[in-house]
């Protein structure tokens, strides 16, 4: 691996990432600054007040959970499955998943709305759960299906060889190694659904089932439009992604690199 062992290579190394990240951090300090403006830190105190704050965040949690939990177990099984199984024309599937990736979210909206009101599901978390993770799958397949390609194929014939099946191959040998990948794609898919908009929008009517990302919008109407307090919101919105992120970005950032380059 490529390493800068002298220290003027390092700080002119520091002082480009510095300003590599000046643009990404100029928006959120901006957001910050601006949702103290005014009264202070009485913004996020309004806000509280309006007593839906626990609820939103308590259906985006819902929502996040359900789609984390069938992402990771449907990437988990099918990146094994298409990196190290001998399965016919798994690599014909592989492909057609990938086509998904070509889908915008926008183009979904109106079949998903029919299909969903036939099924009587409109205006239930599962209208909004299962369209995010089944978006959320084709990448989060290509990533673990790479980072799988990278664990040697021995230690797959020593368990075969203790006499282990498929499902304890995968179960005890497989998934133990795939923590760096699976850190990724939780903080990718919890950033996804926590930041869903457009479907808690529209297939979630109900006040008591609406999400954070919904929660600005409190703040927005045809007479007011608080800017402090809907940054306030915003930014409140924010702290559970960057804290989980924050628990996990080793792991993220090596799934990350694994699952794209093997």
């Amino acid at each position: 691996m490529f390493e800068i062992r002298s220290l003027k290579s390092k700080v002119v190394l520091q002082i480009i990432l510095l300003i590599l990240t000046i643009p990404y951090a100029i928006p959120l300090v901006q957001m910050f600054l601006g949702s103290i403006g005014g009264t202070g830190f009485l913004n996020y105190k309004a806000v509280w007040d309006t007593g839906v704050v626990p609820i939103y965040f308590r259906n985006s949690f819902i929502i996040s959970a359900s789609v984390i939990l069938l992402v990771y177990i449907f990437s988990m099984t099918a990146g094994f499955g298409f990196a190290k199984l001998h399965v016919f024309g798994k690599e014909v599937f592989f492909w057609l998943i990938l086509v998904a990736l070509t889908l915008p979210e926008v183009i979904l909206l109106s079949p998903l709305f029919v299909t969903f009101q036939k099924m009587h599901l409109f205006n239930t978390f599962l209208a909004v759960i299962l369209p995010i993770a089944a978006l959320q799958l084709p990448f989060t397949i290509l990533l673990t299906r790479n980072f799988d390609s990278g664990i040697p194929n021995e230690l797959m014939e020593a368990a075969r060889i203790d006499g282990a099946g498929i499902f304890s191959t995968f179960w005890y040998v497989i998934l133990p190694l795939t923590k760096p990948i699976a850190s990724s794609i939780i903080v990718l898919t919890l950033i996804s659904s926590w930041n869903a908009y457009l479907m808690p929008l529209l297939f979630l009517q109900s006040p008591d089932m609406q999400t954070v990302t919904l929660l600005p919008q409190y703040f927005q109407g045809e007479f007011t439009n608080d800017q402090t307090k809907i940054l306030a919101a915003a930014v409140l919105t924010a702290i559970p992604e960057i804290i989980v992120y924050l628990f996990m970005q080793k792991n993220f950032e090596k799934g990350m690199s694994a699952g794209a380059l093997k």
